[in-house]
C-alpha cells in the first residue's frame, strides 16, 4: 500500500462490519481479495448518490463488497450476487446478515456466465454492476452488463492492473490478456463514459450512455 492510500485509510475510524468480514474470510481459509476499503466505501457512494434499486454483483467472495453495495441502496433495494461456490455463499452471507443486511441480497450459486444468461432471459435489468470475480472472465462478464443494463447504469470492476502485470509487456498469461482488452474495451465502447482509478489496484468504473 503507498503512502497516500495508507494515510486516507487512517483518517476513518475501524468498520466493525467490514472487519468481521474480514476476519471471517480469513478464518475460513478464503484468498484474502475483497476490494479495498477507500474503493468499498466509493461504491456505497456511488450506490446512494445514482439512486441505484438493482445491482448485480459478479463474483460475491465473503461478503465485504456485498456490505459495501447494500449499504448504498435505498429502501425496497435489492443486491443479486453471482458466486460459483456455495461454500464462500455461506460465508458471504453470514456476514450480511451480521450487517444487518441479509433481507437485501439474493445468491445466485453456479457458474456467472450461466446466471448472467438466465437472468438475461428473464428479462432481469440492473442499474449497477460490480465485477470482481475470475480474471480471464471480465470481457465476457463486460458484454453481459451491457446486455443487462439500464440506460445510465454504473459499471464498476476490480483489479485492472493485476498487481502491475497488465503494464508490464513480458507478462502475457491468459488473465493479463484477457484484463487488457477488458480495459481496452470499456475506454473504447463507444455506449459508455468510463475512467479507470490508478490507486490500489485498479478501479474501472463506466456509465453506460442513455
Amino acid at each position: 500500500m503507498h503512502n497516500a492510500e495508507h494515510y486516507a485509510e487512517s483518517l476513518y475510524p475501524p468498520d466493525a462490519d467490514l472487519q468481521r468480514a474480514e476476519e471471517g474470510i480469513r478464518a475460513a481459509g478464503m484468498p484474502a481479495i475483497s476490494v479495498a476499503p477507500a474503493y468499498g466505501k466509493l461504491l456505497t457512494l456511488l450506490v446512494r448518490a445514482s439512486g441505484a434499486s438493482s445491482i448485480l454483483e459478479i463474483g460475491a467472495l465473503g461478503g465485504y463488497s456485498g456490505i459495501c453495495l447494500a449499504r448504498g441502496l435505498g429502501e425496497g433495494g435489492m443486491l443479486t450476487s453471482l458466486e460459483v461456490r456455495h461454500e464462500y455463499v455461506d460465508v458471504a452471507y453470514a456476514h450480511m446478515t451480521a450487517a444487518g443486511l441479509g433481507g437485501k441480497v439474493n445468491y445466485l450459486i453456479g457458474d456467472a456466465r450461466d446466471s448472467l444468461a438466465e437472468l438475461a432471459g428473464d428479462g432481469k435489468r440492473y442499474d449497477f454492476f460490480f465485477i470482481d470475480a475470475d480474471k480471464e472472465g471480465y470481457p465476457d462478464y463486460l458484454e453481459w452488463c451491457m446486455k443487462l443494463a439500464l440506460p445510465g447504469a454504473i459499471i464498476a470492476a476490480d483489479n485492472v492492473f493485476l498487481k502491475g502485470r497488465i503494464s508490464n509487456p513480458e507478462k502475457q498469461g491468459p488473465s493479463v490478456r484477457a484484463m487488457r482488452m477488458f480495459n481496452e474495451r470499456i475506454a473504447a465502447d463507444e455506449r459508455l463514459d468510463s475512467t479507470i482509478l490508478p490507486a490500489y489496484d485498479g478501479l474501472a468504473l463506466a456509465v453506460v450512455k442513455g
